[in-house]
């Protein structure tokens, strides 16, 4: 049981991987004194897709070799 619910969690993290970005924030500021001057920048990207690949191929085997031990 405990190997097909990880199969079930890789495969869920594999696909959303692929489809979902992720937000990364980056914060270029200078601090003089008391005052602080900067910019804060927002991005979205995707993992790379051999990411996900990975994670669901990862998935779908342990799916399967926890259904051969059954």
């Amino acid at each position: 049981m405990n190997i097909r619910l990880l199969g079930v969690v890789l495969v869920i993290l594999g696909v959303l991987s692929l489809v979902i970005p992720i937000p990364q924030r980056e914060d270029h500021s200078v601090k003089i004194g008391n005052a602080q001057i900067g910019v804060q920048t927002e991005s979205r990207q995707k993992l790379p897709p051999g990411v996900g690949i990975v994670l669901v191929t990862g998935g779908v085997l342990a799916l399967v070799m926890g259904s051969r031990k059954s």
